[in-house]
């Protein structure tokens, strides 16, 4: 059972997250390299520390370092500018396609079990994991939490990441993240890559083990995906193709329309 003054750090944490998700500015002067990074997370803290998030949150916080190869990561999205053709080879969509086959056979009740409760079939939860992880083959390797911190810290879009730096700290106050944890460069989290923000709000435990999991959890991963498209629109027996009703989901799984429909060409293979 969560207790009462915990209860009321997360609340506020959660609360403070998803307002400054929604574009509430933040104090703290952004920077555009290295030098001010140490002096941001100083200001960081003592605003934080307002918002009700625990002395050991910040701590964490304060363990972290600046991650220039986010920032690099961040500058050099370049695969999103190909052509969908070019993308697909990039991504390797005949091996997803593959190995998803075999995944949907493997993991058959599983997603049997997520298709009945949130609309969503195995095609495109079998593509996401595919496609973000290589079916849980590379999660990344950058802390999570100094990702976030950087990227909040950063100029190019230092809004959007505070509020997912918030939600970060909220997930390891709730010990749901290791401030050891690794992952994408963005601070994304586990097999299906989510960022802090999204890990908070549409994290689901789907093996039952009473608490949220995306890196270790196949199920939590899986449940937690099918959650957020069936939030993002996602309406059961509907297609997911391009013009499609089910499809609206998938573009708020990426911005990026290759992407979309990368995922949405590849899930429909799976699902044959």
């Amino acid at each position: 059972m969560v207790s009462a003054g915990r209860g009321r750090f997360l609340a506020a944490v959660a609360g403070a997250a998803l307002l400054l998700l929604g574009g509430a500015a933040f104090a703290a002067p952004c920077g555009d390299g290295a030098g001010g990074f140490e002096n941001w997370k100083s200001q960081f803290v003592q605003e934080a520390s307002q918002h009700g998030v625990s002395p050991g949150a910040l701590d964490a916080l304060m363990r972290t370092r600046y991650a220039s190869k986010t920032i690099a990561a961040d500058r050099g999205q370049k695969s999103f500018k190909l052509t969908l053709d070019a993308f697909m080879q990039k991504r390797g969509a005949d091996a997803i396609i593959s190995r998803g086959r075999r995944m949907k056979e493997r993991h058959a009740g599983l997603l049997a079990s997520l298709e009945r409760q949130y609309g969503v079939p195995a095609g495109p939860l079998l593509a996401i994991w595919g496609m973000e992880t290589g079916f849980g083959s590379f999660l990344g390797n950058q802390n999570i939490l100094s990702a976030v911190a950087t990227l909040a810290y950063d100029c190019r879009r230092s809004e959007f990441f505070t509020g997912h730096l918030y939600a970060a700290l909220a997930l390891v106050e709730r010990g749901t993240l290791d401030p050891a944890a690794v992952g994408a460069a963005h601070g994304e989290i586990g097999q299906t890559q989510f960022l802090p923000g999204n890990a908070l709000r549409y994290g689901v435990d789907g093996d039952g083990d009473g608490r949220v999991d995306m890196i270790g959890s196949i199920p939590d991963a899986l449940a937690s995906t099918a959650n957020f498209l069936r939030a993002h629109g996602w309406q059961p027996g509907a297609g997911y193709q391009p013009g499609e009703p089910s499809f609206v989901a998938l573009q708020g799984w990426n911005a990026a329309s290759v992407y979309q429909q990368a995922i949405a060409i590849i899930g429909r293979e799976i699902d044959g």
